[in-house]
């Protein structure tokens, strides 16, 4: 299976109701936030529903453990300690990370930890255009594990 991690990019113009309903469900409402999801064929036909206003892929430990540590928000809008993690029944960063990977636990059962990531506009900004598909030249849809490389740059 494996861990998704999903980034809205673009914004609410032009707009159907069922793209803007899988948008809700995804809980993406402003651009720059990311969410983890589970990649099964249901999920990855509602991602593949709003592909022009996401990028989507295979996210890995190392910066699933920095997207937790840096970006990571408790209830109260406060950062993610170590005591938090701990209290989960978790040693550390890493270990939470790699528990979510193999969807031994999900996010939205910690009830802790919020579900969604406010990320930062990338550093030296899109590549690309936003109105294109990764594979056509674009920052849109699909991107596999050079969804790592765009995190990164968010963080």
């Amino acid at each position: 299976m494996g861990l998704l991690a999903v980034i809205r990019i673009r914004g609410t113009v032009n707009m159907s109701d069922k793209e803007e309903m899988a948008l809700k469900i995804l809980r993406l409402h402003k651009r720059n936030h990311a969410v983890l999801v589970s990649n099964t064929p249901q999920m990855v036909g509602i991602l593949k529903t709003v592909w022009k206003f996401i990028t989507w892929g295979e996210i890995d430990k190392t910066t699933l453990e920095l997207l937790l540590k840096e970006r990571g928000k408790k209830i109260g809008n406060k950062p993610i300690t170590e005591n938090d993690i701990k209290r989960l029944g978790f040693n550390g960063f890493g270990d939470l990370a790699q528990a979510l990977l193999e969807e031994k636990v999900k996010l939205k059962d910690l009830k802790i930890i919020k579900p969604v990531f406010r990320l930062h506009p990338p550093k030296k900004g899109f590549k690309r255009s936003v109105k294109k598909m990764f594979n056509d030249g674009g920052e849109l849809g699909y991107r596999g594990p050079e969804i790592n490389e765009l995190l990164l740059r968010m963080i």
